[in-house]
């Protein structure tokens, strides 16, 4: 069975918010893998619905499917093989933008808005100091984008054209940041949003790892310290995804394969003003979240290691697959998708056992 009617079969088990019990009936659950022609790392990833699918990587790569995976164009910006694209936001299947991170001039933004065909280059980055991890809109005109600490703050670029412009936002809003602070491009979610206003950025690397937010498009922010290690610049939160303006969660750990990651996720229901432990971590790194729509209190995680459901708001995960994912998206109807390495890209089914 599909996921979009698997998932539906259990709305009614999780709408009252509470765990799943042992022997609930819930799907088994796999990634379906879509080829997509490519060997590049897809760490950005932005599906559309179950048929209209954008991803970006490694070697300038840009590719998009409007047939559910079942073919794929590369719609790479041209001239841009040296660049490695770590996060994309698309709003239809001819419009997108997409954020190259380095340092320098390495860091820019690309907007389309005929399917690829063409880009504009809307962004270079000419601060020295910055260095561009992640990129989130609110609606199709207004957005972000991070970069690490400039001066002892994380700076905000902010566009209210759809990514056609954009300009630093003041910094006096932001508060400071710990020694070694700094994000993680890692999968195009240490920057996300919910709703029409609210934004929060993840980090690591410092004494604590840390979630910032704000209520006004990136003005001012707040900051409150996480459960997940940190304390060498391998560790902390990785990804970060909120149901609506208070249901959160973090993941994340140490990315280094021979290391342990306790304690690898997290969870807020007060828009990250404070952070918990899950009871039931995954078992280890995870660079990639996301809730599944309209069921709320089941979310996937991912990463080099494996992938992971929640059907408890993320205080117990359990493992459902061991292949290798760096990111992951669910849409509206209700179609999962990852995407990773050597061009892996794959939309998540169930089906009862």
């Amino acid at each position: 069975m599909r996921l979009r009617f698997a998932l539906s079969a259990l709305s009614a088990a999780c709408v009252l918010a509470t765990p799943l019990p042992a022997h609930a009936d819930a799907p088994a659950l796999s990634w379906e893998l879509k080829e997509t022609g490519v060997t590049a790392r897809l760490r950005g990833l932005s599906p559309v619905s179950r048929d209209v699918v954008w991803a970006s990587g490694s070697e300038g790569t840009v590719l998009r499917t409007v047939d559910g995976g079942r073919s794929w164009q590369n719609v790479s910006p041209p001239g841009t093989a040296a660049l490695q694209f770590r996060d994309i936001e698309a709003f239809d299947a001819r419009r997108a933008v997409v954020l190259s991170i380095g340092e320098g001039t390495d860091a820019r933004v690309y907007r389309t808005e005929d399917a690829g065909r063409t880009w504009t280059e809307t962004f270079r980055n000419d601060e020295q100091k910055a260095f561009y991890d992640c990129m989130a809109f609110f609606d199709r005109r207004h957005g972000l984008a991070m970069s690490d600490p400039v001066d002892g703050k994380f700076r905000i670029l902010a566009t209210e054209d759809g990514g056609a412009s954009w300009r630093v936002l003041p910094a006096d809003g932001m508060p400071a940041a710990l020694p070694g602070e700094a994000g993680f491009a890692a999968s195009g979610q240490c920057l996300v949003t919910a709703g029409g206003r609210d934004a929060w950025l993840a980090t690591g690397g410092a004494a604590r790892s840390r979630v910032f937010h704000s209520a006004d498009r990136g003005r001012t922010w707040t900051v409150a310290d996480t459960p997940i290690p940190a304390a060498d610049p391998a560790r902390g939160v990785f990804a970060l995804a909120f149901r609506d303006p208070r249901k959160g969660l973090a993941v994340g750990g140490d990315y280094r394969a021979d290391q342990q990651s306790p304690s690898a996720s997290a969870v807020s229901v007060d828009g990250g003003a404070t952070w918990r432990a899950s009871a039931t971590p995954p078992p280890a790194y995870r660079s990639g979240v996301a809730w599944v729509p309209h069921l709320p209190v089941a979310a996937i995680a991912v990463g080099p290691s494996g992938s992971d459901v929640t059907y408890s708001g993320g205080t117990a995960w359990q493992t459902f697959d061991t292949g290798s994912f760096d990111t992951v998206s669910c849409t509206p109807d209700l179609a999962c998708w990852a995407s990773g390495e050597q061009g892996r890209v794959a939309r998540l089914a169930a089906r009862r056992h």
